[in-house]
């Protein structure tokens, strides 16, 4: 017997550790490494794995390409243990779900952004793209709720910050790190000295005065992803605004494992905090992130080192 069947089961446990039940993949994953075994492979291979995903061929192109998925999801894990395993290419079989693969930014990214958006000019613009980038990543709120907050939404004697025009219309209120609360609280000062009469009561404004819209946010947060040199690289993901809710999330269970915290206990409190209706949606957000599967295993294992 090859080692896929092994590495399959560590696999799914792995990921099953984090919340996903994975049925259907269980199963799809175990008629893959029957039909690798059968065709004398230990190892994936885009070959292989297109070969397998296109059975039956009368199926619909949606079925092939959600076996492909399953097979590629196993071997970016796969790669990470064995230098043999190959993994194919996104977008190999049209016809499956196209959500985009998140960019993980790491502490000296965010740090490089923050300081781009310190040099710009005016200082007001500075000074709210600061605020707006940093909030970003220190809650993972989508950028949507971030512009839609007020001025009136921060609560700073409570550490509070009220979503009130969430997604699917579920208003939540998020505790602040008093860092957080502080930094808005500055910006808040610091814009009403630099423009005393705003045209609106949004808590992020333009050069202008008014409310800042989404695609001035992206278009500049496109600049300082240029000015700071985070730029995609080889075999990466193109990095986006939306890629710091991924990566307040990943961070978030990155914590709570290295803390040795109950994870499964906490991940409903993630799945809230980011205002997601079925925590399936929360699951997904932690998928690619190898530190995070290495820290599942570690678990797994124990701490002597044996299941």
């Amino acid at each position: 017997m090859s080692g896929l069947p092994e590495a399959v089961t560590c696999y799914l446990a792995i990921r099953r550790s984090l919340g996903f039940r994975l049925d259907g993949t269980g199963r799809l994953l175990e008629q893959f490494t029957a039909f690798a075994e059968a065709a004398g492979q230990d190892t994936v291979t885009t070959e292989l794995a297109l070969r397998w995903a296109t059975l039956p061929a009368p199926a619909s192109r949606g079925w092939h390409a959600r076996r492909l998925s399953e097979v590629r999801g196993f071997a970016r894990w796969l790669a990470t243990i064995d230098p043999r395993a190959q993994v194919p290419p996104a977008g190999l079989l049209p016809g499956g779900p196209r959500r985009a693969t998140p960019y993980l930014y790491s502490e000296a990214d965010i740090a490089a952004l923050m300081a781009a958006a310190g040099r710009l000019n005016p200082a007001s613009r500075a000074a709210t793209t600061q605020a707006l980038t940093g909030l970003l990543f220190a809650t993972g709120i989508r950028l949507g709720e971030a512009l839609s907050l007020e001025r009136g939404d921060l609560d700073q004697g409570e550490g509070l910050l009220t979503i009130r025009h969430a997604k699917f219309r579920k208003q939540r209120q998020l505790p602040l790190h008093p860092t957080v609360a502080n930094a808005l609280a500055s910006y808040i000062t610091l814009r009403a000295g630099l423009r005393p009469r705003p045209a609106t009561t949004a808590l992020f404004v333009s050069t202008t005065g008014g409310p800042l819209a989404r695609r001035t946010a992206q278009e500049t947060f496109r600049l300082l992803l240029r000015e700071a040199g985070v730029c995609q690289r080889a075999g990466d993901p193109r990095p986006r605004i939306h890629d710091a809710r991924h990566t307040f999330a990943v961070a978030s269970l990155l914590g709570w494992y290295q803390d040795g915290a109950d994870v499964q206990a906490r991940l409903p409190l993630l799945s809230t905090w980011l205002g997601h209706s079925d925590p399936r949606h929360t699951y997904w957000y932690l998928s690619g992130a190898p530190e995070l599967l290495a820290l599942a295993a570690q678990r797994l294992e124990g701490p002597a080192g044996t299941r």
